[in-house]
């Protein structure tokens, strides 16, 4: 029987408190006074913690995914803590704080307490999406939306955090947020993507889809690829280059280290990072235009890294495959101490606060390597 991984054993809130500083902070961050009656992020954590735990969809769920959904409660609203802005009159604002919320539920996930890849992603997808059912369909496109959020975790589960969260509080507007929430179930359904991931013909159709403006999902594309190019991603030290060399391929490799490297730049150098890539996406475009193979080999930690790297690569007709890889915590900050160039702790730490996982939608193919 597969253990049941869990954040911790004793979830009284006072246990909560002397653990996580994070769950500490959460009782001095105040909200907005007419939706959030009930007073600060503590008070609505812990009324959100306990409607979950007591709805019959919550109930329904396997040993580990109640875990999940229950640490992605008590993470939720974790960085209203750095988002909050006091606006007067008993306004708060806490604009961007799910996505915020999503880094820090990734870190301490991989770095505090050690966490599976899959159980640490989910939670940090739930962190990050938790209030979508209720703003659904305002956004500019709406199916697209859940459809990639599908991807990523259970709609269904998504409703049931969300449901949590509404009444969780104490406001005026409950009934509102419920019928938003109904909408929310029906509008996935219709979509076919209720508490399951949308499904595509191949893995080009689904690329197209979400690549293209008017992109749709009965789309499907001939792949008529004039070369394949793989990108990397992962932070420094996680092993890129030994993946490299584990392939034995004579395939080029386009590395930035390695353009560093030539013109002596450091690499805390920001400076020299247009320079590097310039030369890099040079060298790139002459493989592109003979129809070569080849690696590019660099962190790429951002999707606005990835993205624009894609955005080039499929111009020429690529395939596009991106690799990510990682190795735990300890091993990871181990590793660097051993590298040529050792980087900052302090840059490190920086780095995997801004590390954003490549999600299937990004490329043709995504493929994780994680070490446990």
């Amino acid at each position: 029987m597969e253990k049941i991984w869990k954040l911790t054993q004793d979830k009284n809130w006072n246990a909560l408190e002397k653990k996580f500083d994070w769950v500490e902070d959460m009782k001095e961050v105040a909200q907005h006074k007419i939706h959030h009656k009930e007073g600060n992020v503590a008070t609505h954590t812990q009324m959100v913690l306990d409607e979950l735990t007591k709805s019959e969809e919550y109930k329904s769920l396997s040993e580990q995914n109640q875990e999940i959904l229950w640490v992605s409660a008590l993470l939720h609203d974790v960085e209203k803590r750095s988002t909050s802005l006091d606006e007067g009159f008993g306004k708060v604002s806490a604009n961007g704080h799910a996505r915020r919320g999503e880094y820090t539920a990734r870190t301490v996930l991989y770095r505090d307490v050690p966490t599976p890849f899959h159980i640490r992603e989910k939670i940090a997808s739930f962190v990050r999406y938790h209030g979508l059912p209720l703003w659904l369909l305002e956004k500019v496109e709406p199916a697209k939306k859940i459809h990639e959020v599908s991807l990523r975790i259970s709609t269904s589960q998504l409703k049931t955090l969300a449901e949590a969260d509404a009444k969780g509080r104490i406001c005026n507007n409950l009934p509102q947020l419920i019928e938003s929430l109904e909408l929310f179930e029906l509008f996935c359904k219709e979509q076919e993507c209720w508490g399951n991931a949308l499904e595509f013909e191949n893995p080009n159709a689904r690329f197209q889809y979400f690549d293209s403006i008017d992109g749709y999902i009965g789309y499907v594309p001939f792949d008529n690829f004039k070369s394949e190019v793989t990108i990397l991603s992962g932070l420094p030290g996680m092993g890129k280059d030994h993946y490299i060399q584990s392939l034995n391929t004579d395939i080029p490799v386009i590395s930035l280290d390695a353009i560093r490297k030539k013109y002596k730049f450091s690499p805390t150098d920001r400076s020299a990072t247009g320079k590097v890539v310039q030369e890099a996406k040079e060298q790139a475009r002459i493989y592109l235009r003979k129809g070569q193979n080849f690696i590019w080999n660099a962190t790429n930690i951002t999707r606005l890294m990835r993205q624009q790297l894609v955005d080039l690569f499929t111009l020429y007709d690529a395939k596009v495959k991106i690799v990510y890889l990682e190795k735990p915590y300890a091993q990871w900050r181990a590793q660097n101490l051993n590298r040529e160039d050792i980087l900052p702790e302090k840059v490190l730490d920086k780095m995997l606060q801004k590390l954003e996982i490549p999600q299937l939608v990004e490329a043709h193919e995504v493929e994780y390597i994680v070490e446990s």
